[in-house]
């Protein structure tokens, strides 16, 4: 991460460093966003082709293959939208993401680096060579293409499926525990807050409560979500969830049949995943990892400062 941020920042001009450079500590780097909005950061579109190569390497060094391939899928939805709302690609634009790096990139120091646009935001966090990625959003609009020379694509139908497979698993007095309400909400309850508190929601079926085959499918869910990191990233996750073991909640609002307006949302007391598929005619999936006490690298910042002041 460290190589590839300081090789896109020396390829940059002067004046496209300001744009991309900000102090560690800036409020901008817990300035988070999922919609189709100017940010702050050095767009794509900005960058020569050069450049681009080295902010997409920058890009891939926080993903997993499957993560990355995902990332830029997502950005090439922008294109088809284009076409579907008829834009003159001042809001639907693939190049409109934005890198922004804060800090000094190093293997041991600390600092950070964001990719941010519509329906992608990942935020890295790197302490002493250890990362963070959280917030990490993923989103798709339309969930599945349905017409044109893409038709058929779904970027997140894992997140969709994988998630059906677990409702559909649950007997029905599972689903009157785990189904909290008959209404999906219209978006992911957490939205882009600073943090990730829920507000009184019934929390689901406890995973205590699930027998092997359906612990086996919502632990696909699991994997699934880590996987979209690289070895670092996905194996904390994968940690986060074996030491959560049984506390863990899984929790269903809408529909369960396919085209149904619904959503779900696994809970612990380290992380949070939120996934919903209500907007456009239940066709524009929002999906979520947030950690409980960690996103932004409040973890690694406050064991950082620990070890600090001890020393």
């Amino acid at each position: 991460m460290s190589e590839c941020a300081n090789r896109f920042l020396n390829s940059l001009t002067p004046e496209q460093k300001a744009k991309t450079t900000f102090a560690f500590d800036d409020a901008e780097r817990v300035n988070w966003a999922f919609v189709p909005l100017e940010r702050k950061g050095l767009r794509l579109d900005e960058m020569t082709s050069y450049q681009k190569q080295l902010a997409y390497s920058l890009l891939s060094a926080g993903l997993s293959q499957v993560g990355f391939t995902k990332a830029v899928t997502i950005m090439s939805l922008d294109d088809v939208l284009k076409v579907m709302e008829k834009d003159d690609g001042k809001r639907r634009n693939p190049e409109k993401y934005y890198f922004s790096i804060f800090g000094t990139p190093s293997d041991k120091g600390t600092w950070g680096y964001r990719v941010e646009g519509h329906h992608c935001s990942q935020n890295y966090t790197v302490v002493n060579g250890k990362v963070m990625d959280a917030p990490s959003f993923f989103g798709a609009n339309p969930a599945e293409v349905r017409e044109g020379p893409r038709a058929g694509l779904r970027v997140l139908g894992q997140e969709e499926d994988l998630g059906r497979e677990v409702i559909a698993s649950l007997d029905p007095e599972q689903r009157k525990t785990a189904i909290v309400d008959a209404t999906a909400p219209k978006e992911i309850l957490t939205s882009n807050n600073r943090t990730a508190a829920l507000k009184g929601q019934a929390s689901g079926l406890p995973a205590s409560k699930m027998n092997a085959q359906q612990l086996e499918k919502l632990n696909n869910l699991l994997e699934m979500y880590a996987q979209n990191m690289p070895e670092q990233i996905a194996q904390y996750r994968e940690e986060q969830v074996k030491k959560a073991g049984k506390n863990i909640t899984f929790a269903w609002a809408g529909g369960v049949n396919k085209g149904d307006p619904h959503y779900y949302r696994i809970q612990s007391p380290a992380f949070l995943i939120e996934y919903d598929n209500t907007q456009n005619n239940n066709n524009h999936i929002h999906a979520v990892w947030r950690d409980m006490t960690g996103d932004f690298g409040e973890d690694l910042l406050k064991a950082h400062y620990q070890a600090s002041h001890h020393e």
